[in-house]
């Protein structure tokens, strides 16, 4: 065990409000593709923007064939370890607010509370009528599209879509001050397979940094936090490889 390891797990073992930050290199360990990345879809689609969602049925068509392209890894992914580590920290009555730029639903199948839950790009696993707000399961929709070649609308009329935050659509202001709020209550933030670029979810581990809060990043190439003199501990690598045993060995070191 290196000193970079002692020292997480030390921080780890202290803490009692932490805050986990996770991004797409959470997921990408369950098969779930990263879509920004080099070879991902978005190298190869223009991305739908909300209020063309909102105006153009091509768009909508657009935005259905993307969500049914990603649909099959979508439902075959499954939780993976550092998932089930993020539980185990809720479990052990450490983990604070777990904030998520993932929109996969595989933190809650791997056992985080929606009290302790903010998915802050919404989520796949679930469509949203875009007037009336009705959620519904989304593979009746999925299926109709794929049949008709038709955006499939709520019985209000209302345009349905996929419970995600698109590009140009608004986060939840519920959401960001639920996440917010936990950057202000924590006593270690630790950010998990993020690049940090998007804003305004990647500040939310920074209000905790800015509070003198110990800030660790794991993350497997560069963030934009990485020069940050808030950053006590930049580990480099897959989060697998150090989050989930630094999580079994801090647990096992008992109460601090």
């Amino acid at each position: 065990m290196d000193d970079a390891q002692r020292k997480f797990i030390g921080l780890l073992h202290e803490a009692g409000k932490i805050l986990v930050f996770t991004g797409a290199g959470v997921s990408t360990g369950s098969g779930i593709p990263d879509f920004r990345g080099p070879g991902g879809v978005w190298a190869r689609r223009k991305p739908v923007y909300y209020q063309e969602f909102m105006t153009s049925e091509a768009a909508r068509i657009e935005h259905w064939d993307y969500k049914l392209e990603a649909w099959p890894a979508f439902c075959a992914a499954l939780p993976n370890a550092t998932h089930r580590a993020i539980a185990e920290l809720e479990r052990a009555g450490k983990l604070l607010l777990l904030v998520t730029q993932n929109i996969d639903g595989l933190h809650t199948r791997a056992g985080t509370s929606p009290e302790r839950l903010v998915e802050l790009h919404g989520t796949n696993s679930l469509v949203e009528c875009q007037t009336c707000g009705q959620r519904s399961d989304p593979g009746p929709h999925f299926k109709l599209f794929q049949e008709t070649r038709r955006p499939p609308r709520c019985r209000c009329g209302g345009f349905l879509k996929p419970a995600t935050i698109s590009f140009g659509q608004n986060l939840r202001s519920e959401d960001l001050e639920r996440a917010e709020a936990g950057a202000l209550a924590c006593d270690l933030v630790v950010a998990l397979g993020s690049t940090l670029s998007v804003y305004p979810a990647s500040n939310v581990p920074l209000l905790a940094a800015q509070r003198g809060v110990p800030y660790v990043v794991i993350n497997r190439g560069p963030t934009d936090h990485d020069d940050l003199p808030g950053v006590s501990l930049r580990l480099e690598g897959d989060v697998n490889d150090w989050f989930p045993p630094a999580v079994s060995a801090a647990l096992a070191l008992g109460k601090p």
